[in-house]
């Protein structure tokens, strides 16, 4: 980075639990999510948003499952990105935006969070490689994600947690499909 940062990535283990609350905040991230929104039906995220939430995503932690990856910024818990296969995200086969497109395998980036202390840093496009060498690691051969492409106008920090199409294709992403204006599925072949 030109500012030189220095940026490093780890998985979300039970040790660095206290990292994820310091860059979720007291809020969850957003609204209390903790990342179970992909994971939930709208009536469990409804009745377990907050607290609730935090433990269920604690107990994926502690059962030693991986559900993302962290970025540091000079040391300091600044970033998240979730990564697994994608049957883990039930909630993306139920949309009629992010269903999938065929039968095949692969790994989804549905969200992103970065603490708005490191916002503008680039950590989306750094956590996004990332996870793409995490799923490749882990026998991935497809990894996909779901941005928003948005139309010109400024994104508010809760609806970029989906990530950007930009950044997705500066990755090496090809959109497949579009069932929304603003929202392309991307995927990107893993070696």
């Amino acid at each position: 980075m030109a500012d030189n940062r220095t940026i490093e990535i780890h998985p979300l283990t039970g040790e660095r639990w206290p990292d994820l609350e310091a860059v979720f905040g007291a809020n969850g991230a957003t609204s209390g999510c903790w990342c179970m929104w992909f994971r939930q039906t709208n009536a469990d995220y409804e009745r377990d948003r907050g607290e609730p939430n935090r433990r269920a995503l604690r107990e994926i932690v502690e059962s030693g499952t991986v559900p993302g990856l962290l970025a540091y910024v000079d040391g300091q818990p600044a970033a998240w990105v979730a990564i697994e296969p994608r049957e883990r995200f039930p909630r993306l086969a139920r949309s009629r935006v992010t269903k999938p497109i065929d039968d095949q395998e692969a790994w989804a980036v549905p969200c992103f969070f970065t603490h708005r202390s490191f916002r503008g840093l680039g950590l989306q496009a750094q956590l996004l490689e990332a996870a793409a060498a995490w799923a490749a690691a882990h026998g991935a051969r497809l990894i996909e994600g779901y941005p928003i492409a948005p139309s010109g106008e400024r994104v508010d920090d809760a609806s970029g947690f989906h990530g950007f199409a930009s950044t997705f294709a500066a990755r090496g992403f090809e959109e497949v499909a579009r069932r929304t204006p603003t929202r392309p599925i991307m995927r990107r072949f893993l070696p």
